[in-house]
């Protein structure tokens, strides 16, 4: 088989990533349920809230850290300005030190994922790590996991993952797009950009996946449009793909 360029998505693709802020917004949620208690305003029209304002924070700019964060804040003055309670300096700063220990934890790979990259590598293909994120976050978990042994120089970070942005990558890199492929969680930011720019496409779907991330197919697949539920079926996919497209 040619020689494939394979290109990775980090956050819930390689690595766990949404169940820790799954776990710091619980957190979040119980402290505005013990502040705001005696309002008796349901917890899930708190993380409804929350979920709101981050997700217009990462519409308007993308993956900033202080984003999330900082939706704890707006939340909570939101809730404040709603009740009547008074706000308090040292809850402000409690929640924004919660919102940012989210960038703090180790990083978990998910099954499989040394595995199926030392395969990929060892069949001769090229692969880049394409992520979403602040630069200096994304490469502590790239460092933390050993991952640049995989993809060396190859390691595109933006704040804000595009079409646009991986139309870039393709072009600078002078990739053939018939034999290039995306492999990401996101059906917004991994999907559906390949399939406009013209290259194959996995769609690896997470065990919690953040509505962000879910968006409608509006673009017709110009080579495989794969999904797939384990990272160890990815050498497999591609070799029967290929092959099946040679004749």
């Amino acid at each position: 088989m040619q020689k494939q360029t394979i290109l990775f998505d980090m956050d819930d693709t390689l690595l766990y990533c949404n169940k820790f802020f799954d776990l710091v917004i619980d957190q979040f949620a119980d402290l505005m349920e013990m502040w705001f208690h005696t309002y008796r305003i349901p917890i899930d029209e708190v993380k409804k809230k929350q979920a709101e304002i981050d997700l217009q924070r990462v519409e308007l700019s993308g993956f900033a850290p202080d984003h999330f964060p900082e939706s704890f804040i707006e939340t909570y003055e939101y809730y404040s300005d709603l009740t009547g309670r008074e706000k308090n300096e040292d809850e402000a700063v409690r929640l924004l030190e919660l919102g940012r220990s989210v960038y703090g934890h180790s990083i978990e790979p998910y099954p499989f994922m040394y595995e199926t990259l030392s395969e990929l590598a060892a069949e001769g293909h090229e692969l880049h790590l394409y992520t979403g994120g602040e630069p200096f976050v994304q490469m502590r978990k790239v460092t933390e996991a050993g991952l640049e042994r995989f993809f060396d120089d190859r390691i595109h970070i933006t704040r804000h993952k595009t079409t646009e942005f991986l139309e870039s990558i393709i072009s600078n890199h002078k990739l053939d797009r018939s034999n290039t492929w995306m492999i990401g969680n996101s059906l917004r930011t991994d999907v559906l950009p390949a399939l406009r720019t013209g290259i194959h496409a996995i769609f690896m779907p997470a065990q919690q996946e953040w509505s962000y991330n879910n968006v409608e197919i509006d673009a017709e697949p110009q080579g495989a449009f794969l999904t797939l539920s384990s990272l160890s079926d990815i050498p497999l996919a591609i070799r029967q793909y290929k092959s099946a497209a040679a004749g």
